[in-house]
């Protein structure tokens, strides 16, 4: 039931989202999606890195992967539900967004291949169109928006997104600074 669910997110099924939006079992399986999504993203990451010569960085790219998919997943979560039901006076719970948002992700399981030569950067172009493509679907549906303001929302929320990535980017970035500096 997972894996068909993840496939009619990726093929935009907006059924799919109004499913998963009602159903609170859901929550668990759209946690499990990011998971499996940062655990591929992860792995092709740190592929990339250990190819580079950075074995110690892969280990840390693939850790510093799934901590980050699970922040963001819940961080957009909560300031595309805040902006959605604020400004467009949106219906819907946090947990309905985390749902359909979990499950918009579907699409990043491309970026398992984020290694290969060449192509890993336009693969993982490609996946994070068709996800945006998918979280403006999951927003529209989640919040019972017209789609001109799920794109909106998207783009409103994206302006504190930055700043957490940012600021999330910075800490991995002085924490590999420091234990380079212990050893």
């Amino acid at each position: 039931m997972l894996f068909e669910r993840m496939m009619r997110a990726a093929r935009l099924d907006s059924n799919l989202y109004e499913e998963v939006e009602h159903d609170i079992n859901a929550t668990s399986q759209a946690a499990t999606v990011v998971g499996i999504v940062a655990l591929c993203a992860g792995l092709g990451n740190a592929i990339a890195v250990a190819m580079a010569g950075n074995t110690g960085g892969a280990i840390g790219a693939f850790i510093g992967q799934i901590i980050g998919a699970y922040i963001s997943w819940v961080a957009w979560s909560y300031i595309t539900y805040w902006v959605g039901t604020t400004i467009y006076k949106g219906v819907a719970t946090p947990g309905e967004l985390l749902r359909t948002l979990g499950f918009a992700q579907s699409t990043n399981l491309l970026n398992v291949l984020a290694f290969v030569p060449f192509l890993g950067g336009l693969i993982a172009l490609v996946a994070g169109i068709w996800t945006l493509i998918a979280g403006i679907i999951a927003l529209r549906q989640a919040l019972d928006i017209t789609t001109g303001q799920a794109v909106i929302t998207a783009s409103i929320g994206a302006i504190p997104m930055l700043l957490l990535w940012l600021l999330y980017g910075g800490l991995l970035g002085s924490a590999s600074m420091f234990t380079g500096a212990v050893r």
